[in-house]
C-alpha cells in the first residue's frame, strides 16, 4: 500500500483591522515571516506537497504564498475550497477523502478550530496544545492506503511544529 502524508497548517498570524470582513484579513509582518518559516521547515524535513487544499481567505492565500516561496520549484496544484473556510473537521476530512490517489502528499491550509479538529479525528490518541494548532502550526499525519480510506483514527500524527520566522 502507498504511504500518504497529510500536512495540516493553520494560517499564519493575521491582522484584525476594523471594518474588514473576516475573509479579507491580511497577515501581519510576523505572519509573513512565520509562513516562510513554515515552508522552510517543510523543505528541511523533505515534505513536498503534490497538492494543496487551501481556504479562500486572504490570510490562508498569503500563508500559502510564503510557504511556496520557501519550498521553491514550480509548485503543486492549489485548490481554494470554501469548505476549508467555513467547514468543520469532518468537512475537511471529506475534502481529503476526495483527493486523487495519484497524489502522495497533501498540504491543507486552514483555520482553527477545524484544522485542529481534523488532526484530533485522524489520531485521537495524540493531543495538541489545549488551544489546538497555534498560528503557523503544522501537524503531519501519515497513513497507508487510498485517500478515500482515510477515516477517523487511521492517520497517525508523525510530527508537529509551530513555525516562527
Amino acid at each position: 500500500m502507498t504511504e500518504r502524508t497529510l500536512v495540516l497548517l493553520r494560517h499564519a498570524k493575521a491582522e484584525r483591522p476594523a471594518g474588514i470582513a473576516d475573509i479579507d484579513r491580511p497577515l501581519t509582518a510576523r505572519g509573513h515571516a512565520d509562513a516562510a518559516a513554515a515552508g522552510a521547515w517543510l523543505h528541511r524535513h523533505e515534505i513536498a506537497p503534490d497538492s494543496v487544499i487551501c481556504s479562500p481567505s486572504k490570510r490562508t492565500r498569503q500563508t500559502w504564498h510564503g510557504v511556496a516561496l520557501a519550498l521553491g520549484g514550480s509548485g503543486p496544484a492549489v485548490s481554494y475550497e470554501p469548505g476549508v473556510y467555513d467547514g468543520g473537521g469532518r468537512d475537511l476530512l471529506e475534502l481529503v477523502q476526495g483527493v486523487p490517489d495519484s497524489v502522495r502528499t497533501v498540504l491543507l491550509i486552514g483555520h482553527n478550530p477545524s484544522v485542529s479538529d481534523l488532526s484530533a479525528l485522524l489520531d485521537p490518541g495524540t493531543s495538541l496544545d489545549s488551544d489546538g494548532l497555534r498560528t503557523s502550526g503544522i501537524a503531519v499525519h501519515r497513513f497507508a492506503g487510498s485517500w478515500s480510506s482515510c477515516k477517523p483514527g487511521t492517520a497517525a500524527m508523525d510530527s508537529t511544529h509551530t513555525a516562527r520566522g
